[in-house]
């Protein structure tokens, strides 16, 4: 029995039961040195054995890549592309406060029907968020954005040949089912950002947006007065064109591509972006987040009792941010036309002819308070940014709200204001309300786990354009009987978003955009 004991102590390796790290190795070896210290037996020291036996667990994630290979080349790179995306969105988007009017006069359209016009937009980008938001969450976000420009630059471009007034309805409410996929360049754009930058990257592609704006306004005052709104419309199209011929370069999310057990395409995707930005990849292997569920994201998965409250909230601070934002846009061209006159006395009753003339032919100085108001958004963007690194998300977002009401509120006084003050007051109103909407943005694809990124984003855009849809009745229809009930109405719907942004039950600063977020309270 000595003998066996003694024998059994010199055997270099021991059978194990389980599955043992390095660490369980290294007690095992000790314990059976002490075992041993009685006998006679000569035994190596356990640091040779932890040398050969020690499973080192050298594995990364996405996320720890992304911050690993920091900002670079390839960020700066996606930036301009995702940017593009946004120019285009925005220029479809700015055309409407120009269209409207100038059918009102062609085609003598009513003003319930120039509202029309503006609400069918926003109507196919409701109805298509949920759809590219399931599409980019079966398919990849590349997959839908490249189908999104190509419908979109097609169905843009043919909007420029309607014959009448039911074809422009249908040909841009199409436009509207296509933009209703540009949410989803976010989604692709934060998943390659580092923790750091995230938040000012995801904030700064406003500034896109507002460039579109004021390309789309000076493209109106160089080719309305001449050529009219089917070039205006055809010229609008380009950017779309060109995003559509870049779509091929832009890299499919590593995180899609690990949450649909394509391991390899997600770590050739890393090593792109380490070769572009000159930094060694992460030693190690590639695995999935163990936060990061597999499962794709279902619609009713928003309302599961752990999200329930925040997607609600959500969905009232986007619809909210769309009310008032796309409010400002339709009424800067309605206020600028207010006088006592109009304000004593507005009805129903058909604009007079000259009043038409006016509203269809905007002249250079209608123009240029157009241009300034839209430049507003470049300092709501900056100050969205440095108010979000101070008091976060949250506080920032309730802030702008309630100065935004604030706003609005001196603006229902339009009638007795000099051009001046009406023009600094829609200039604070719309560079407030842009840093709320752009906040939202950096907010929301943080707050959701990755399984469900997409089809959150996709039901808050819905929301949003729930919110669109509604507002050219206020700033086109209502503003024409009483400015003041129009504006109490916007400065109510924000001061009620602010109240849900302070409730929301997340604050989100510097966390890792990983399968799950972990909120700082």
């Amino acid at each position: 029995m000595a003998d066996y004991r003694r024998r059994k102590c010199s055997e270099p390796y021991q059978e194990l039961d389980g599955v043992f790290h390095g660490s369980d190795l290294n007690t095992t070896a000790q314990n059976g040195i002490r075992r041993c210290e009685n006998n006679t037996v000569n035994v190596e020291p356990p640091m040779e054995l932890s040398s050969v036996a020690v499973i080192p667990d050298d594995t990364f994630t996405v996320g720890q890549a992304v911050n690993a290979l920091g900002f670079g080349k390839f960020q700066v790179k996606l930036s301009l592309f995702t940017g593009l995306c946004w120019m285009a969105d925005s220029m479809e988007m700015t055309i409407l406060s120009i269209l409207s009017p100038t059918l009102h006069c062609d085609w003598g359209i009513t003003r319930y029907q120039q509202a029309l016009t503006t609400t069918v937009v926003f109507l196919g980008m409701m109805l298509s968020s949920t759809f590219w938001g399931n599409l980019s969450d079966r398919y990849g976000r590349k997959q839908a954005l490249t189908l999104c420009a190509v419908l979109l630059f097609y169905y843009g471009f043919l909007s420029s040949f309607a014959p009448n007034f039911l074809w422009i309805l249908l040909l841009r409410g199409l436009v509207g089912f296509a933009i209703g996929c540009v949410p989803q360049s976010v989604t692709l754009y934060a998943e390659f950002l580092p923790t750091k930058q995230r938040a000012k990257c995801v904030v700064l592609l406003d500034c896109f947006w507002a460039l579109g704006a004021c390309f789309e306004v000076a493209l109106a005052l160089a080719v309305m007065p001449t050529l009219g709104w089917r070039w205006l419309l055809a010229f609008s199209t380009v950017p779309l064109f060109l995003f559509a011929l870049i779509t091929p370069w832009l890299p499919e999310s590593a995180m899609f591509d690990m949450a649909a057990g394509r391991t390899d395409r997600a770590f050739t995707t890393l090593e792109r972006v380490a070769r572009e930005n000159g930094k060694p990849m992460p030693l190690g292997r590639l695995v999935l987040d163990r936060f990061y569920p597999t499962s794709r994201g279902r619609l009713r998965d928003l309302l599961s009792t752990e999200m329930r409250r925040t997607s609600a909230l959500l969905w009232l601070v986007w619809m909210t941010s769309a009310f008032c934002y796309y409010g400002v846009v339709l009424m800067t061209t309605e206020l600028f036309d207010t006088s006592t006159e109009q304000c004593a006395g507005w009805s129903d009753a058909r604009l007079p002819e000259t009043d038409c003339q006016l509203n269809c032919r905007l002249g250079r100085s209608d123009y240029m308070d157009l241009l300034w108001t839209t430049l507003a958004e470049f300092p709501g963007i900056f100050s969205t940014i440095f108010a979000i690194e101070k008091i976060g998300q949250k506080r920032t977002m309730a802030c702008q709200l309630v100065m935004f009401a604030a706003t609005v509120c001196v603006l229902g006084r339009a009638c007795v204001l000099s051009r001046t003050v009406l023009t600094i007051g829609i200039f604070l109103a719309r560079g407030l309300i842009a840093g709320v909407f752009q906040a939202a943005y950096v907010y929301t694809p943080e707050v959701y786990p990755t399984h469900l990124r997409s089809v959150g984003i996709g039901a808050c855009s819905a929301m949003a354009r729930l919110g669109a849809m509604l507002t050219p009745y206020v700033a086109q229809v209502l503003l024409q009987w009483s400015i003041a009930t129009a504006m109490g109405t916007y400065a109510a719907a924000a001061l009620c978003a602010a109240v849900a942004t302070l409730a929301l039950p997340v604050e989100i600063k510097g966390q890792e955009l990983n399968g799950a977020t972990r909120p700082t309270r």
